[in-house]
């Protein structure tokens, strides 16, 4: 197609004509023609309120609608039945769809014949807008014959060398733009699977916590983030974070994230204002302008039932003791990567046994039901509260349920929790 072709906009909505009748005796001899011999597909087949029954069929490329009318016998429609339609087949291969379709039992008038015709343009860019014989004034070469179908409508079949050529094109564009899907699709389910890789594939014990943790995505990569990097048998860091953007972007920017993350701690031995300050400044220095991530880092030491934490411009984390009462953990520093200079401040919760710790990202609180109301914290609350006595691992199922039965349509955002519940 030519350059002069307008693309569509918000002013000019998609138009296309929704279907063509063709009048026949019985729908389900003249369905079975169509699908069998001519090798079209199904569009629609349905039954009106009335009992009518609507059913449709359209060529492989889908691009037309015939609608197969059974009218009633006394009507004028009836009596069209049997005639030529105004119904033209364009393909670039006449004799080939002859050959096809007679070795099927179609029934052709002749045999493909040569034509010369001359095309006139409604407007630039546009599709053939009229075809007639000009014998005097030849401009195109076309093939063209007539079919029948089973009821005697007559269809015309034809060829026309520019049609050809805009056939062919958009057949090229076509297998081009699904090959490249193709690949995309692929390339993405490889990231999906080294993404996967990075989440923590075990869970280093703790003789008084019973901890998960679960990265449900909306895409299939994204940019959430947790895990659990063990200091020793007394000590383990929990970490959650989001970074911006969505998608591959995140997904980058995610594993960019974990890398400094697990190199810096092993340095710093887990003293987490020097970890966090290098990793903020790492992230500044290493990743796009304006690109940041929120991030919560809890170093848990196991006998002590301790968390000494940092909360990086991250939703607050949830305790909720066994009287019932909830702590939040809220902020204590800014996010990560927007500012060079960079401070925070440590902060320490005693945990006992019967608590529950929740670390969650916006993807929870933030889905949204039909009505527009967001799930929000105080839910999350309740549902805490009404699943605690659950495994740490039953405990995220039953949360991620509740979410989803309220949400009630597909999900926006990536779901990440993790959850701990001490022990004895």
């Amino acid at each position: 197609m030519d350059g002069s072709t307008p693309l569509p906009s918000a002013n000019a909505p998609h138009l296309r004509i929704h279907a063509v009748n063709v009048f026949v005796r019985d729908q389900e001899k003249s369905l079975r023609f169509y699908l069998d011999q001519l090798g079209f597909d199904l569009a629609f087949d349905a039954r009106l309120q009335s009992g009518e029954r609507w059913v449709a069929v359209s060529p492989p490329d889908g691009s037309a609608v015939l609608t197969l009318v059974a009218p009633d016998p006394e009507s004028v429609e009836y009596k069209l039945i049997g005639r030529p339609t105004s119904v033209v087949f364009v393909t670039e291969d006449v004799p080939a769809k002859y050959r096809e379709w007679s070795r099927r039992g179609v029934k052709f008038r002749h045999t493909p014949r040569l034509r010369r015709v001359k095309f006139e343009r409604a407007a630039p860019g546009s599709a053939l807008a009229a075809a007639r014989d000009a014998s005097d004034e030849p401009v195109w070469g076309a093939v063209f014959t007539q079919f029948e179908d089973i009821d005697r409508n007559s269809f015309a079949l034809v060829s026309f060398d520019e049609v050809t050529r805009e056939l062919e094109s958009r057949r090229r564009t076509l297998a081009e733009k699904l090959e490249a899907e193709r690949r995309a699709a692929q390339e993405l389910e490889i990231a999906k699977r080294v993404q996967s890789r990075l989440f923590p594939q075990s869970l280093p014990p703790l003789s008084s916590l019973d901890y998960s943790g679960v990265c449900i995505q909306a895409r299939e990569v994204g940019g959430d983030y947790y895990d659990f990097l063990h200091l020793g048998p007394e000590r383990l860091v929990f970490l959650i974070g989001d970074v911006s953007g969505k998608g591959i972007a995140a997904a980058l920017l995610m594993a960019n994230l974990q890398a400094i993350l697990r190199s810096h701690t092993a340095v710093t031995a887990g003293q987490s204002g020097e970890l966090l300050r290098s990793v903020n400044h790492f992230f500044c220095q290493n990743t796009a302008e304006g690109s940041y991530a929120t991030l919560f880092v809890g170093d848990y030491h196991d006998s002590a039932r301790r968390l000494r934490y940092a909360n990086c411009g991250h939703l607050p984390a949830l305790v909720l003791h066994a009287d019932g009462g909830v702590d939040r953990l809220s902020s204590t520093a800014t996010v990560l990567g927007l500012f060079d200079e960079w401070e925070c401040t440590i902060e320490e919760h005693q945990l006992a046994h019967g608590d529950a710790f929740l670390l969650y990202t916006d993807g929870v609180t933030e889905s949204f039901n039909p009505e527009g109301e967001e799930f929000g914290e105080q839910r999350l609350v309740e549902s805490l509260r009404r699943h605690r006595s659950l495994s740490s691992q039953d405990l995220i199922a039953a949360i991620v349920e509740d979410v989803q039965r309220f949400s009630h349509r597909a999900q926006r955002d990536d779901i990440t929790l993790i959850a701990a519940i001490c022990k004895a």
